[in-house]
């Protein structure tokens, strides 16, 4: 509904307006105040209603329910709509009730005739999610979960990691995969922590050994190492590819094996993972 009404006709009030009771009636002469204005804070639900129409004015209780409990998320407008003929007419109503939510002074959302309780508080916390964070007196949403305690045995593994023991961090996460085979974050913890370790004593003159002699496997493979280490993943990943062209028998599954070991350090969706699978498969095949 966003920008088919033009509200902007009801800034002017009427001469005349007629009062209706109750703590959320808004009539023509405060509908600036009560609608406008107020929807530039919180989305305002104009709900119109004819005093004729019992289910209207059942629809309006409930809705006068469901704000008391709202959190200020949202506010409440209820509109005799024969009372206030220019209000019913610039929402271009046709049946009633109408609801309409009215959000920075614009239109965003309505609906027409009765409905259970759960569509509206349906169709209210919709209203409320589109204007989360664009209007400054709508809240945060509901409240985090409460945090899930830090397993020991984790926090054992990173305190020994800041240490530098990186044999011991294994040894927590090898214990954790004994006694749960399945544990995917000791996984990939173990993963990441077996490679920090194997790069430590790494020679930094191995990627110019590699460069220097192609055919020197063993340079390769540390040059890899050292190319992942200094976030260099894709260069890591072609050079072993190219080993794995090069070679053949045993020492083609040695390369192979390691850089599946590379590709494990990563999510299996990242893009970079998946083109160099690709390029691994031309490679062998």
């Amino acid at each position: 509904m966003s920008g088919a009404v033009d509200l902007s006709a009801l800034k002017q009030p009427a001469a005349a307006a007629a009062d209706v009771p109750g703590d959320h009636a808004v009539t023509e002469t405060n509908f600036e105040d009560r609608v406008l204005r107020r929807s530039t804070q919180v989305p305002v639900v104009v709900a119109l209603y004819s005093q004729r129409s019992p289910g209207s004015i059942e629809l309006v209780k409930l809705l006068e329910q469901l704000v008391t409990r709202s959190g200020g998320d949202w506010d409440l407008a209820t509109v005799e709509a024969e009372a206030n003929m220019r209000i019913a007419q610039a929402f271009g109503v046709q049946g009633i009730p109408t609801v309409v939510a009215v959000a920075a002074g614009q239109p965003l959302a309505d609906f027409t005739g009765n409905q259970p309780e759960e569509q509206v508080t349906q169709w209210l916390a919709a209203v409320v999610d589109a204007v989360r964070g664009k209007l400054p007196g709508v809240g945060e949403g509901e409240a985090a979960e409460p945090e899930v305690p830090e397993d020991p045995r984790f926090v054992a593994a990173e305190e020994a990691l800041e240490r530098g023991e990186f044999d011991a961090a294994i040894a927590v996460y090898q214990d954790i995969l004994a006694a749960e085979p399945n544990n995917a974050e000791a996984k990939a913890a173990l993963r990441q922590v077996q490679f920090l370790s194997r790069v430590q004593d790494l020679d930094p003159a191995a990627l110019a050994k590699a460069d220097a002699d192609p055919a020197d496997l063993d340079a390769a493979i540390a040059a890899a190492d050292l190319e992942m280490f200094n976030q260099q993943p894709e260069a890591a990943f072609d050079r072993l590819i190219a080993q794995v062209k090069r070679t053949a028998g045993d020492d083609r599954t040695r390369v192979r094996t390691h850089l599946l070991e590379l590709f494990e350090l990563f999510d299996p969706a990242e893009p970079l993972v998946v083109a160099s699978r690709r390029k691994l498969a031309a490679a062998l095949y």
